[in-house]
């Protein structure tokens, strides 16, 4: 629970308190703009309190991860009256490792077949690169 308790997490409860009540006042402000006859209103109306509650969701991750038993021991002492913490593991919770996966050429050597298509395309865009000034009409074929 002392976790809880770190300047940095009273400045994350009291920023969550700050933004959830002044979301849900705006919400109420809009709300009564609304019965007045500003229709565009009732829109925001629902918006802010969705605010409200995307900061309650945020902020109770925060918390659950702060209690996590496998936070970062380096960011508080362990005192006596709390256990040790247990080891890290090597990875953070939720992120694993990459699978290393085999690369294989997409064709093998022994499939590709000379493409005259082909061929002819890469000469075009190798004259194209040599002539940066020309335009594609005097490009004059393939082979020349």
């Amino acid at each position: 629970m002392r976790r809880l308790l770190t300047p940095g997490m009273l400045a994350r409860h009291a920023l969550a308190i700050v933004l959830v009540g002044g979301f849900l006042w705006l919400g109420w402000w809009q709300i009564s703009r609304a019965s007045a006859g500003n229709t565009l209103s009732w829109a925001y109306a629902f918006e802010w309190p969705i605010f409200a509650a995307f900061v309650v969701v945020i902020w109770f991750r925060e918390v659950r991860y702060a209690l996590r038993a496998g936070g970062d021991p380096e960011a508080e002492p362990a005192t006596p009256d709390e256990p040790e913490p247990a080891e890290r593991p090597a990875t953070a919770p939720g992120i694993r490792r990459p699978i290393r996966v085999e690369r294989r050429p997409a064709v093998p050597a022994t499939a590709a077949a000379p493409d005259a298509e082909l061929d002819a395309y890469n000469h075009y865009l190798a004259w194209l690169n040599a002539n940066p000034d020309a335009r594609a009409s005097d490009y004059p074929g393939p082979g020349r």
